[in-house]
């Protein structure tokens, strides 16, 4: 393991319930990067998402990709949170394609297509075992933290 939660929460602002990643497995700065997500019953959405039959929320899917794609930016440019937060500016051609359910495991992978200093756009997929689940391009960009 390259990173664990206590690892995460150093780089990236989020928190429960909204903290969506629980380990790096895979880090190659400004080239590759491979996050986890267990998915369990008690996650707070599973409540009304949906009653009887729980489906992890897609757009939460979207989330943790770009969660794991802020350490991504994080890491490849060796800046400070306590100076710096990297804000998701956009999705394209995402594709749902299987439920994730309680119980899951989810491996996202994401890899630059375009990564500058201020500037990124990946290609993320998401993974239950061999099964994609999900994929889109995401877009984050870099900003200081006081403007």
């Amino acid at each position: 393991m390259i990173m664990d939660i206590v690892e995460i929460m150093k780089v990236i602002p989020h928190r429960y319930p909204f903290l969506l990643v629980d380990k790096i497995v895979e880090l190659i700065p400004k080239e590759r990067i491979v996050g986890i997500k267990n998915v369990t019953m008690n996650e707070p959405f599973f409540q009304g998402h949906f009653p009887g039959h729980p489906i992890f929320p897609g757009a939460l899917l979207v989330e943790a990709m770009a969660q794991v794609g802020c350490v991504l930016m994080f890491k490849s440019f060796d800046i400070s949170p306590e100076e710096y937060v990297v804000y998701f500016m956009g999705i394209d051609k995402a594709r749902f394609r299987k439920p994730v359910k309680p119980g899951d495991t989810v491996k996202f992978v994401l890899e630059p297509s375009v990564i500058k200093r201020r500037m990124s756009k990946m290609v993320g997929k998401a993974y239950v075992g061999e099964d994609l689940v999900c994929d889109a391009e995401i877009m984050a960009m870099i900003a200081r933290r006081d403007g």
